[in-house]
């Protein structure tokens, strides 16, 4: 008998998990392995898009995005959801230097050994033997996506390190290709690729395209948050991107990298490219796995 492969993912929002995972949690769930979402706050903070839904106070949206949640999960197959320590533990802490990151309610200001230990349970639970979430960086500097790093990364360290570990990575080849917008959209042009990494930083790549219908009607639900114009969408701030059916993955566990440098609280890179006190963004951008990988040897299954 074929042991049950187990993916668990790590996010710090409802519909993160469906713009940076959400194909791969879709086929992975189609062929039989147990996908298990954690996601660590109820996005609290979010600007809300659709006008009619502005009237939402933070709670109010945070009960709302549930929904919204749970609707996405649905049209991922993804059965197996939870809220870290239960729905509402950790509050959405909002962008990079803004008050709502000393609400000792928010999930920046969390204890990491507690959040930790309410993940290894769940980790042990599962028996996950591949766990995915962002870099160091919180992929773009937000301070919860940044939380998530490390309280994940101290969960795997507490649970024996026996799962591979993964950070979700925007190749700058791909980042390139996904900001090209037909001449008639109306979503804003990107300009700032710097979330991207170089190719070479980028490990393993997951040919899901087969699941993009799947992915495009998850990011679909997030109605408060996204913007879908076909296969393209924006987020509050109008900026078009081509949903991508072919995600990608930074290895961070062992014989793949050096242990993860965690940003300081009061010198994170926020996502303009600059600190909270406006110093330049450093080259650096998390934990690159080492050595690098040629983009013709990348990995192309993480249970691999």
């Amino acid at each position: 008998m074929v042991a049950e492969r187990s993916l668990l993912l790590v996010h710090a929002h409802p519909d993160d998990e469906s713009i940076g995972t959400g194909a791969t949690m879709a086929r992975y769930a189609a062929e039989g392995a147990r996908v298990t979402l954690v996601t660590c706050t109820l996005g609290e903070m979010g600007e809300i898009i659709p006008p009619d839904l502005r009237h939402l106070l933070p709670d109010e949206l945070g009960q709302h995005r549930i929904t919204e949640l749970d609707r996405a999960c649905a049209a991922l197959g993804v059965t197996d959801h939870r809220f870290l320590g239960g729905e509402g533990r950790y509050r959405d802490s909002g962008m990079m230097g803004l008050p709502d990151n000393d609400d000792p309610r928010c999930f920046w200001q969390a204890d990491v050994d507690e959040a930790a230990g309410l993940l290894a349970r769940v980790i042990e639970e599962v028996a996950a033997d591949v766990i995915v979430t962002y870099d160091a960086n919180g992929f773009y500097g937000h301070p919860d996506h940044i939380q998530a790093h490390r309280v994940a990364w101290r969960a795997h360290q507490m649970t024996g390190r026996k799962a591979k570990f993964y950070a979700t990575a925007m190749p700058r080849s791909a980042g390139a290709e996904a900001a090209k917008l037909p001449e008639d959209s109306w979503f804003a042009r990107a300009t700032d690729l710097s979330v991207c990494v170089p190719d070479d930083q980028v490990s393993t790549e997951i040919d899901a395209t087969r699941y993009l219908p799947e992915k495009l009607n998850a990011m679909r639900a997030h109605e408060t948050q996204i913007t879908l114009d076909g296969e393209y969408y924006a987020l509050s701030n109008e900026i078009g991107h081509r949903v991508l059916g072919t995600e990608f993955f930074t290895a961070l566990h062992a014989g793949w990298h050096r242990s993860p440098s965690y940003p300081a609280r009061t010198a994170v890179v926020s996502p303009g490219g600059t600190t909270p006190s406006g110093s330049t963004r450093s080259a650096s951008r998390g934990t690159p796995p080492d050595p690098r990988t040629p983009r013709g040897h990348r990995e192309r299954d993480l249970f691999a």
